[in-house]
């Protein structure tokens, strides 16, 4: 075994694989761009060292920079752990010309499964069923469009390279292709550097099921069982479990057959994933999955299967790029109980999912038996726009399906995120949904069932009435801590409301989610007491106090209560409907409108990138766009103004 290891990734996965490399008795090695200076992964490591600027393009995407790292620290091995570089195999190929070993596959290996194309030919010519589509090289839209209308309509636009969802379309219709055919090309050439993509006829009712294998340089090669990953939004996994639900032992056999003969065709080592789809409409069967993708890493839901194995898989890994045999043979892989894995992100999944950035104001996870958390961030860490994100994985294990998925909706339902909005109460309800729990889901699921697992329109005035308490209080307290030292109290100078007869009552305008509420406070001898439209304050919510705004947490769902500032108010009262801005922080990917031009409500005006994903901005009402304070390529922060649009007389 080597003496070192520089982990070339941030947030969770560093931190994980840091704690088993630790544990093995190895130095620790991170690498961090500016903007994650004072990250959790930084400090959990031995020796850091900066390799750029926060953009991955000049940090941790920079092969180079990554190498001379990993010279100037002494390290004798670098684990990719998965995103950025897990699956490059020029960064492999660079890891080995520096003398350094490379944790993860040989870089012919990378190659012959990272193009999709080229993998599923290689599938084909060993046996194993792929999923029919166009997976040549001729990428002109014409020519694409055609092959899409011969394959038969719903089609899935894929990029060649990459993966975890980015620039993947569904087209239902002959008449959308182009546009989903233009903005896949674009994502995927933003993301993987290689717009080209491939054709496939998309599965209806897809159950999405995969394979985790294992192979040494000894020639032994065996899988871990599988993982259902069919609870996706955008082609991104949210939900993974394992075993997967209604799971024969012959259609695992089968699956499991198929995975280790991929690993063979490439002459794989390592951890890998040979991913699989099954139509959920006819039952998972032996004889009807076919072969999706392999990727040539270690994935983000890994917990699940070293929940129900007992096993470690970043520590094998570690020992198999050391030259070690499988510690295991086939017939030794255990499979106990059940598992299930939620990615906790932060996002709003009542403003369709935007991506939730800033300081992370308290940060709390439950815990307790059966109950793991791998997070990449804590209370005071900043999420930035330059990066995915996940916030950390909660996985909760049990000895049946029933009572994992109870541990897993309770633990999100009691965990705290405050600054950031988080998807938590979204995963519970997910978690809870009776259809999901009878096993009656396919990747379709959430949604077909979006309406019910976010929560309604509104706000809670129980929560936001907890949170006016504690904002009172704190002014209160903030009050009297600026009188000075010494002076003498006064009852006109109270701040609970005082007056010589009658109940004392007053109302005090607030912000709650940003809009303009009414608090009524009445004062006694036990206190103030607050409600917000006829609510009291809610006994089963968690506050938490910050600088400027207090943050309830109640069911997994954030309601953030503030003060309003009466210039701010001004103009936002002084603000039209045609104003357009920027609903995240990101960069413009594209104008799509000029000035003079006219346009109708819902029409697309503009393109932004955040966190590796496209957002479009429509247009709130019909009208003539007055002004355009944007360029392509431009960084815009939340709330920026961005087009303004003329009301239509």
């Amino acid at each position: 075994m080597f003496s070192s290891v520089l982990i070339a990734n941030r947030g969770e996965i560093a931190c994980r694989i840091a704690r088993t490399a630790r544990r093995l008795g190895l130095r620790v090695i991170a690498v961090y761009s500016d903007a994650d200076a004072r990250s959790l992964h930084v400090r959990m490591a031995d020796e850091a060292m900066a390799i750029g600027p926060a953009p991955a393009a000049e940090s941790y995407l920079a092969i180079d920079r990554l190498i001379a790292a990993a010279k100037r620290t002494r390290a004798e091995a670098i684990h990719p752990g998965y995103g950025f570089l897990a699956e490059n195999a020029d960064f492999a190929q660079a890891c080995r010309e520096a003398g350094l070993v490379f944790v993860g596959p040989p870089p012919a290996a990378i190659r012959a499964m990272g193009l999709k194309d080229r993998a599923k030919a290689l599938m084909e010519k060993i046996g194993v069923p792929v999923v029919p589509g166009y997976h040549g090289e001729r990428q002109e839209a014409n020519f694409l469009r055609q092959k899409a209308y011969e394959i038969g309509y719903p089609v899935l636009i894929k990029p060649v390279a990459g993966g975890g969802g980015k620039g993947m379309r569904v087209v239902e219709r002959h008449a959308d292709f182009d546009l989903a055919l233009e903005a896949a090309q674009r994502e995927a050439r933003a993301a993987f550097g290689d717009a080209r993509v491939l054709i496939e006829k998309y599965v209806s009712r897809p159950r999405h099921i995969e394979m985790q294998i294992f192979a040494d340089r000894h020639g032994n090669v065996l899988h871990l069982n599988e993982r259902d990953c069919s609870l996706q939004r955008r082609h991104q996994k949210v939900i993974e479990e394992a075993p997967a639900p209604g799971m024969s032992a012959d259609l695992r056999a089968a699956m499991g057959e198929a995975a280790v003969a991929a690993a063979r065709a490439v002459g794989y080592e390592g951890a890998g994933t040979v991913e699989f789809i099954l139509d959920g409409a006819r039952g998972l069967n032996a004889d009807a999955f076919w072969f999706l993708e392999m990727n040539t890493r270690l994935q983000v839901e890994h917990p699940v299967t070293e929940a129900v194995t007992g096993l470690d898989l970043v520590e094998w890994q570690l020992r198999v790029a050391a030259g070690e045999k499988l510690p295991l043979a086939q017939h030794e892989i255990a499979l106990r109980g059940h598992a299930v894995e939620a990615r906790l992100y932060a996002e709003d999944p009542e403003r369709g999912f935007l991506p939730s950035t800033g300081r992370i104001v308290a940060l709390a996870f439950p815990q307790g038996e059966g109950l793991r958390v791998d997070a990449g961030v804590e209370t005071g860490s900043e999420v930035s726009r330059f990066y995915d994100p996940m916030l950390a994985k909660v996985i909760a294990h049990g000895a049946t399906r029933e009572e994992a998925l109870d541990r897993l909706a309770a633990a999100l339902e009691a965990t705290v995120v405050a600054g950031p909005r988080s998807n938590a109460g979204f995963l519970a309800a997910l978690v809870r949904a009776p259809d999901f729990r009878a096993g009656a889901f396919d990747t379709g699921f959430i949604d077909a069932h979006l309406s019910e697992l976010i929560a309604p329109p509104g706000f809670d005035a129980a929560a936001a009435a907890a949170g006016a308490e504690r904002l009172f209080e704190q002014e209160q307290a903030r009050f009297l801590a600026r009188r000075p030292s010494g002076a003498p109290s006064s009852p006109w100078d109270a701040t609970d409301g005082f007056q010589l007869t009658g109940r004392r009552r007053l109302a005090k305008p607030i912000l709650v989610n940003g809009e303009r509420r009414l608090a009524e406070i009445e004062y006694s001898a036990r206190g103030l007491a607050v409600t917000v439209e006829g609510a009291t304050a809610a006994l089963d919510a968690a506050v938490v106090g910050g600088e400027d705004a207090v943050y309830v947490l109640r069911r997994g769902r954030q309601t953030k209560i503030s003060l309003p500032d009466p210039a701010r108010a001004e103009a936002e009262g002084a603000a039209r409907d045609g104003v357009v801005s920027a609903p995240m922080h990101g960069r413009v990917l594209a104008v799509l409108v000029g000035p003079g031009e006219a346009v109708r409500r819902g029409q697309r005006l503009a393109v932004i990138e955040a966190m590796k994903m496209e957002h479009t901005l429509v247009a709130p009402i019909d009208g003539t766009v007055a002004e355009v304070a944007v360029v392509p390529d431009a960084q815009v922060a939340e709330g920026a103004i961005l087009i303004v649009l003329a009301p239509r007389r």
